[in-house]
């Protein structure tokens, strides 16, 4: 039998279309993996039984030409799936089973594939080391102290460790991003309204996008070609012509021009974050590519606008969960108001609630002028500077975080620290434009590092093709032992 370790999901697709292998075989080989993985962490829930009923009825049928032909796939615990446990990482939701199905995961079981289990992340996404989960922390198959990083930490551990052939994650700040540095993994984060939003679990609405998770960039552009797609139900969803992404693939980008921005040189980046962009850089101009230095000004702005608007959404946004109509109820409490206190004192974890207390006082009055108003002023200057750039080049080059995975525990007493994850990525979500992170090499730990490309709105094709050239250049192999056998 052929060794699925080593295999793409394009690789595995083709090999179910050709009747090589079956999606039976492929669905127990994944199956097989995940028993084996209970040390990292990274599922909540599977859904093994169903899954091998939908295989066995799959390879009953004599052809099938959907995209993801016979995949098993796990995806990241927010998204609603319909009669399986969703819990968004939370205890509030620890019992919740949806009537519906987010129209992402519905687009992936119309193209074929079909649910292996659900995956851990930060508790409704707040978090950048997977460590806020009520079901318990996510360790990163590269290192057995390791975090993943997050909030889609279940989705980029299961991916590394070979427990599903590619995943979807979701990206508020840098919820794919980041991860996917942290594991030696793919991440994109596509233009927002480009995947529907309409059945994820909410954190902060202008911000929220859906996005792939795989091995390379091949598997990437085939996963957003599968989940990408209009639709009516969400209000923000961009209704344009779906694109080919994989077949459009051209790793040939000679005369781009690549911006370098000199404010994302922050201080006291370490020496082998700067060497590694240096080494991105050198790569695309042997490509052919034309690198020019660009400003962005208002990039220092970035993070104190977005722990200002993305807390303020998640206090309007998480205001539905009060023990009532769906959810955990406490059983404390002598009235209604007592009732609604304890249940969100006891659903919630502290992070969550950090971010609900910030978010209602700089929405409450006095306050809304001089933080949130003031927030959104600046989150459209950052977005005009963008704008600007997209003016003279076709794409951005930065690195994708400011080091590599840190250790379990290390950073989870100190929030702000944990926060500076972010100040790559979070410009690219505040701006409503399409980022990619991709591995480009190890730090002296042997810990894998990324590299993130930026391009404007619905310019998707552009950044995969440039992040293809680029793969085929760096050659990156991951080389993880299965220790957690």
């Amino acid at each position: 039998m052929t060794d699925l370790n080593n295999n793409s999901l394009v690789e595995i697709v083709n090999l179910i279309k050709s009747k090589k292998i079956s999606s039976l075989e492929v669905t127990n080989h994944f199956i097989k993996n995940i028993k084996k993985g209970n040390k990292l962490n990274s599922f909540i829930s599977t859904n093994f039984e169903e899954c091998i009923k939908n295989a066995k009825k799959f390879d009953d049928k004599k052809n099938y030409n959907g995209l993801l032909s016979g995949i098993p796939l796990a995806v990241k615990d927010l998204f609603c799936t319909k009669d399986v446990r969703t819990t968004a990482g939370s205890k509030i939701l620890e019992n919740f089973i949806p009537t519906y199905e987010s129209s992402v995961t519905k687009n992936l079981w119309n193209e074929g594939a079909f649910l292996l289990g659900k995956l851990n992340c930060d508790e409704f996404a707040m978090g950048s080391s997977n460590e806020t989960s009520f079901f318990g922390k996510v360790i990163n198959p590269v290192g057995n102290n390791l975090v993943p990083g997050g909030s889609s930490g279940g989705s980029a551990s299961a991916l590394a460790a070979n427990f599903t052939p590619a995943t979807i994650g979701t990206d508020t700040g840098g919820s794919i991003r980041q991860p996917a540095s942290f594991t030696g993994t793919v991440g994109l984060k596509p233009t927002y309204g480009l995947c529907s939003r309409w059945g994820i679990v909410a954190f902060a609405s202008s911000l929220d996008q859906a996005g792939p998770m795989t091995k390379n960039v091949e598997d990437c552009a085939l996963i957003l070609e599968a989940i990408a797609g209009y639709d009516e139900k969400d209000s923000t969803s961009i209704n344009k012509k779906k694109e080919n992404y994989l077949k459009n693939l051209n790793e040939n980008i000679k005369g781009l021009k690549i911006g370098v921005p000199k404010e994302y040189r922050v201080e006291n980046m370490p020496s082998e974050i700067d060497k590694l962009w240096k080494s991105g850089i050198d790569i695309l101009k042997k490509s052919g590519a034309e690198v020019v230095d660009i400003s962005l000004p208002h990039t220092k702005y970035a993070l104190p606008t977005y722990y200002i608007v993305a807390p303020a959404e998640a206090s309007s946004n998480l205001a539905r969960y009060d023990g009532i109509k769906y959810g955990y109820r406490s059983k404390k409490g002598q009235n209604l108001i007592e009732m609604y206190e304890n249940t969100r004192a006891e659903g919630f974890g502290d992070e969550v609630k950090r971010r609900i207390l910030i978010g209602t006082y700089v929405l409450s009055s006095g306050y809304y002028d001089a933080y949130y108003l003031k927030a959104q002023k600046v989150r459209k200057l950052i977005k005009n500077d963008f704008d600007k750039c997209f003016q003279t080049v076709d794409a951005i080059i930065t690195p994708s975080t400011p080091s590599s995975a840190f250790k379990v525990g290390e950073k989870s007493n100190d929030p702000i620290s944990m926060y500076l994850n972010d100040i790559f990525t979070v410009p690219a979500n505040l701006a409503g434009i399409p980022a990619i992170s991709i591995p480009a090499g190890f730090d002296k730990q042997g810990y894998p590092l990324g590299l993130q490309i930026i391009t404007n709105a619905l310019e998707e094709q552009k950044i995969l093709n440039i992040a293809l050239s680029m793969q085929k250049k760096i050659n990156f192999k991951q080389s993880i032992k299965r220790w957690w056998e």
